[in-house]
């Protein structure tokens, strides 16, 4: 991103340079330096729309991961109120959907192939296994209805993973932000076009800005996606607790 941006600017830089000449160059010193600073504070608007946009998708993925993750983490907790056969299949099954999910749905949401088409069997199988459990007292009448609803509201948690995962930037807006970096560059470039030590000076230092704000943009573009991506680690911590007490 810095690389292509530097040449973008050394060839405005350049380009404009060569062009400063004669008639050209008597144009290019009667564009008034004051364009800069709307063509600057307009760049940084766009910047600022695009990346709340980003940071609204990166939040929503943490929630929704953290969610998911607490539901589960009362499933287990609260099947400890049937003991023996039914609380060993609820943490066996949270288990095999935490494996499932971390091995398998995790790298189709970085890849933004992961869709809501397929229900994931553990999960269900969990539902199921909950609502035929025959409560013997007030107490585990209580539990299995924190049960279901836990286990809906891990659902409910997943979709919202699985939507979030396919957000990004539309390339509209990756257009306009573009447009609107160039436009400010040439105009530095032919603002400054009678120094080129100066021109240099102001197109490199804007260059910078453009690329770190682009850089930036896109290293969190997709939540799920890239070195800095959302994690499993919550529902992974999870797992300890899915397995204490509960021998096959």
């Amino acid at each position: 991103m810095f690389g292509a941006t530097y040449i973008v600017a050394f060839i405005l830089h350049q380009g404009i340079a060569a062009l400063s000449v004669g008639s050209t160059g008597r144009s290019f010193k009667a564009l008034s330096p004051g364009m800069l600073p709307p063509l600057g504070i307009i760049f940084g608007l766009f910047v600022a729309f695009t990346a709340a946009q980003v940071w609204s998708d990166n939040d929503h993925a943490n929630a929704a991961v953290n969610r998911e993750a607490s539901a589960l983490r009362s499933v287990v907790l609260l099947a400890s109120s049937f003991p023996g056969e039914p609380e060993a299949r609820l943490r066996t099954l949270v288990r095999s959907y935490i494996e499932e999910t971390t091995s398998q749905e995790w790298p189709l949401m970085a890849e933004s192939a992961a869709t809501l088409t397929i229900i994931p069997p553990a999960l269900n199988e969990a539902l199921r296994t909950t609502l035929a459990l025959a409560p013997g007292n007030p107490g585990q009448e209580i539990a299995q209805r924190e049960i279901t609803r836990w286990l809906e509201d891990a659902f409910e948690a997943r979709r919202q993973r699985i939507l979030v995962s396919s957000a990004q930037v539309n390339p509209t807006k990756w257009a306009c932000l573009i447009l609107q970096a160039f436009c400010a560059l040439l105009a530095i470039a032919v603002v400054h076009s009678d120094n080129r030590m100066a021109s240099a000076i102001a197109l490199g230092s804007f260059a910078t800005g453009v690329a770190a704000s682009v850089l930036l943009i896109l290293a969190h573009d997709r939540p799920f996606t890239g070195e800095i991506a959302v994690s499993p680690q919550p529902l992974l911590q999870v797992m300890p607790e899915a397995k204490a007490g509960g021998g096959e």
